[in-house]
């Protein structure tokens, strides 16, 4: 079954991400030993796929270990939740000293957080890594996110940025850096997963608003999508959306997304990120509005029910089709621009409260290149945070500040047009509202602390003097007939 000894490091869990990264990293010299509870599936793994002279195969977690050099590096892919606290459980005993495990599943942040420091607390290092790019990402390159036990990096640094996406003019800078300690790479992976949720809600609501507003067949929309493809807006999420419009059933010869089933499937790091930002105090609100969008589409039989009784427009928009699809191009852009200031505002918030050190130039470096959100604009990003490292909102980069306004008419366009013709685009409304909202000194908020302090006494701060303030309303008002 290949060598016994001295292998680079260790993967637990030979599902198609766990293989494919294990292939990746015998791909790039390094010897790794590999281990699934059912052991034909290791079997089945070493006599196939990962047939090659640096692949271990291993029957029980002892002979894992034993196979590993010192310190030895662990990566455990496998289920996100109680089965990573009851593996931690079986391998502490096992390990040495300095010793790392490793996390390469989707995992709450506190989660990480704990188990660092309970891993620590047994002589060991931890890391929690988020891992993007699906299983292509995975085998030949994905964005690697880590963070943990500050001292385990070293250690892991030389094989996570072998195995990473590599971007920049010579493509030789690696999508994986150190984020941070305890959860911050966990976190830096769900804030991707919920940007990710709103690219996806705003591309889904750019293709309705064309195909209803405009007329669009599925040929022009895969080349409006080529088109966008080619500008501002280059990114994996456009380029696989082009293609999928290309696609026709080989059974039915019909195209295939006219086949699926309009009700969506989530597996929860969107809900994490909304849950996350309400417990910090900030508007991440185009996350919010796609895991909501999903929520609606689940309601499929209830949505059918009532599309024969709620009334609305015809969904038609008769206006000048390709000024429509160049004004829906501008509104997908600055909603995106949006969403992305938002991730990054949250991200700055948790930085905050952790004391987590983030630097969100190399964290935009990281999803540049391997992750489902690589984008051109990532590297505008970038600079707009090696410019100012303290940048409060990315709208407030000149570039973006510039870009928003170029596309500002056309964004109100699309969004009254959406309303006006019935067509339901509730991040690209979302996206809009946030400009508005924090671009205004003053917003309605001081009626309702009125209403606060009217009903609950909750007091309020005044505009022209310094304090905290409670009236009587009920004394104070002037009673209306």
């Amino acid at each position: 079954m290949g060598r016994e000894r001295g292998c680079d490091i260790g993967l637990i869990g030979l599902a198609v991400m766990g293989e494919n990264l294990a292939l990746n990293i015998a791909s790039r010299g390094y010897s790794i030993a590999v281990y699934n509870r059912t052991t034909s599936v290791t079997d089945a793994f070493t006599s196939g796929r990962g047939r090659l002279p640096n692949v271990t195969g291993c029957h029980t977690l002892p002979d894992l270990v034993a196979a590993l050099e010192r310190p030895r590096k662990l990566m455990m892919m496998v289920k996100a939740g109680s089965a990573v606290d009851d593996l931690i459980r079986t391998l502490i005993p096992l390990l040495s000293p300095g010793d790392v495990l490793i996390d390469g599943g989707n995992t709450l942040p506190s989660d990480t957080d704990r188990r660092t420091r309970e891993v620590e607390a047994a002589g060991l290092l931890y890391v929690g890594t988020g891992v993007s790019g699906g299983e292509e990402g995975a085998l030949k390159g994905p964005s690697l996110m880590p963070g943990g036990s500050p001292a385990a990096w070293p250690l892991v640094k030389p094989i996570f940025q072998a195995i990473a996406a590599k971007v920049g003019p010579q493509g030789d800078i690696p999508c994986c850096d150190w984020v941070g300690p305890r959860g911050a790479g966990n976190y830096v992976k769900m804030v991707h997963n919920g940007i990710e949720y709103g690219d996806m809600q705003l591309i889904c609501e750019a293709y309705w608003l064309l195909k209803h507003g405009a007329g669009l067949t599925n040929p022009e929309l895969a080349r409006v999508f080529a088109d966008w493809n080619r500008g501002d807006l280059d990114s994996y999420l456009i380029e696989i959306t082009r293609d999928i419009f290309t696609v026709r059933d080989p059974d039915t010869g019909d195209f295939l997304v006219d086949l699926i089933l309009d009700k969506a499937g989530a597996k929860g790091t969107g809900k994490w990120m909304s849950q996350l930002a309400l417990d910090l105090g900030v508007p991440s609100t185009l996350v919010t509005e796609a895991v909501y969008a999903r929520c609606l589409s689940a309601l499929k039989d209830a949505r059918g029910r009532a599309s024969q009784v709620l009334q609305g427009p015809d969904m038609a928009n008769r206006g000048n089709k390709a000024e429509f699809i160049e004004q829906v191009r501008q509104a997908l852009y600055a909603s995106k621009i949006a969403s992305y200031a938002q991730g990054f505002v949250q991200l700055a918030a948790a930085a905050k409260e952790q004391d987590w050190p983030l630097d969100y130039a190399s964290i935009a470096m990281m999803w540049r290149g391997g992750c489902i959100i690589r984008a051109r604009f990532l590297e505008r990003i970038a600079e707009a945070y090696r410019d100012r490292p303290d940048l409060e909102n990315l709208m407030l980069a000149p570039y973006f500040t510039e870009a928003l306004a170029t596309a500002q008419k056309a964004w109100r366009h699309v969004v009254a047009s959406a309303a006006t013709i019935g067509v339901p685009v509730p991040a690209f409304m979302s996206a809009l509202a946030y400009y508005d909202g924090y671009r205004h000194a003053s917003l309605p908020a001081n009626l309702l602390q009125a209403q606060r302090d009217y009903f609950g006494a909750h007091t309020y701060e005044r505009t022209d003097k310094p304090g905290t303030f409670h009236s009587e309303w009920l004394d104070l008002r002037t009673p209306m007939t």
